[in-house]
């Protein structure tokens, strides 16, 4: 059998041999029709494509059309997420919820409000009946990611009202995915454990006084126990990712989806889908496959040369995933410093002290340092360089003694009420479909008959 001229249709090489001579798009056409790859402008800033209360990511400054760069901030309904952090800090408590309720409503709850918040989370932690045995358990995937998705998706079938557009509706199903989520995670971490890493498989019992955090921890752990210290700082993990502006990725596609009017469950999947990807929240686990790297071929870690020396070689893509990427440096909005970067990283040095692992945490404070000059030197970039949340989140995650096949779902966990706040924002006050343009460059040619090609 013929394909084309020469090639046979028998291999996928040729198919794909096939794709690549007719579906090339030269790159300066993108200049030449002005066309904003990645709704990016030529200085990096994004295509404003929509207008929010929800949150302000802030890392630079332009004047005169110039872009300065300027200290990150991060910005929950007009209030820093430092002051956020520090308050729950001094008063010794758990914020995670208290995020959620911000992010939903747009106030910081009462006492009371926050206590009954609490409640209702934890009476919708459950999942429905026989959902972990069917939806989970029998379908074990080796992905969690993709796992988290399809369970979200399932729910649909298990509400009774779930195409109802209305706020009351919308509000109901982000409360129970907030709460839900966290339960779908362990579950899925469990039969994964079982079916691909053949080890024992537990599922623990839900405690009704947990916080989001320390429900996780207590699910993880085969013998259930954890320290206070250990569940704040995993509630801290929580609140810093918990949401980050309508552009990232994967609250875009909230928002996109959203305005098409579809239902939450297959909005809220694709959320997981797109932050699944290495560019985005799937960054972490990358970084931590880096720096393992790091460790096994630079012979002193302490030698900045030596360090150096091999972050260029990932840089020239010689080493590394060959993406020519240092994971967790750099960030599309923030220049001098990302600041969930910065406050992980107090938290993580105090933790690598008590867990022996300062040695590795230099080194990551190391390339932190080295990375910039490396960019400029192999790249010719003068950008101003720093690490994102990306970079600490996942040294934190395993000195917490949580595996790597969970630290992006716990940044799904995280978002999930950032990406619900988004919909309904999208949903209530849009009012548009999202539909950018895209400019053709097909040319006109004559249909011919099958039996002339």
């Amino acid at each position: 059998m013929e394909f084309g001229q020469e090639k046979s249709f028998s291999s996928l090489e040729s198919l794909c041999s096939e794709y690549r001579a007719n579906n090339q798009i030269p790159g300066d056409l993108f200049d030449k029709y002005q066309v904003k790859r990645g709704l990016r402008n030529p200085d990096g800033t994004g295509v404003i494509a929509g207008l929010t209360n929800i949150s302000n990511v802030h890392g630079y400054i332009i004047e005169d059309e110039e872009r300065t760069p300027d200290e990150g901030k991060l910005i929950y309904r007009g209030i820093d997420l430092r002051e956020l952090v520090d308050g729950c800090t001094r008063d010794d408590r758990f914020g995670f919820e208290e995020v959620e309720w911000l992010l939903l409503f747009g106030h910081l709850p009462t006492q009371k409000q926050l206590e009954r918040f609490n409640e209702i989370l934890n009476e919708n932690r459950e999942l429905p009946e026989y959902f972990a045995e069917d939806m989970i358990i029998k379908a074990p995937s080796a992905n969690i990611m993709n796992k988290l998705a399809r369970s979200v998706l399932a729910l649909y079938s298990y509400d009774d009202t779930p195409d109802d557009p209305s706020l009351e509706n919308n509000m109901r199903q982000s409360v129970e995915l907030i709460a839900r989520l966290p339960t779908i995670m362990t579950y899925a971490y469990q039969v994964k454990r079982r079916h691909f890493d053949k080890k024992s498989m537990y599922f623990h019992p839900l405690v009704p006084e947990h916080h989001t955090a320390e429900a996780i921890l207590y699910a993880l752990r085969p013998d259930k126990q954890f320290t206070d210290r250990e569940a704040k700082l995993l509630d801290l993990c929580l609140m810093l990712h918990a949401e980050h502006g309508g552009g990232n990725n994967s609250t875009f596609t909230s928002r996109v989806l959203s305005s098409s009017g579809t239902d939450i469950y297959s909005t809220i999947a694709a959320s997981i889908g797109s932050l699944k990807g290495p560019k985005h929240g799937g960054a972490n686990h990358r970084v931590m496959t880096m720096m393992k790297e790091i460790m096994a071929n630079v012979e002193n870690w302490e030698n900045e040369d030596e360090v150096e020396a091999y972050l260029e070689k990932i840089l020239r893509k010689e080493a590394g995933d060959g993406s020519g990427l240092i994971y967790g440096i750099g960030h599309a909005v923030y220049t001098l410093s990302d600041p969930r970067a910065v406050i992980l990283k107090e938290k993580a040095e105090g933790l690598a002290k008590e867990t022996g692992m300062d040695r590795e945490f230099d080194l990551f404070r190391r390339v932190e340092k080295l990375a910039p000059g490396a960019f400029e030197r192999v790249k010719g970039s003068k950008k101003v360089v720093s690490a994102n949340v990306d970079f600490y989140s996942g040294l934190i995650y395993q000195m917490l003694g949580i595996p790597e096949d969970l630290f992006t779902p716990m940044f799904a966990i995280s978002r999930i009420g950032g990406w619900c706040a988004h919909r309904m924002e999208e949903m209530f006050t849009g009012g548009r479909i999202i539909r950018p343009a895209y400019r053709s460059l097909t040319k006109f040619q004559n249909y011919t008959d099958l039996k002339d090609r």
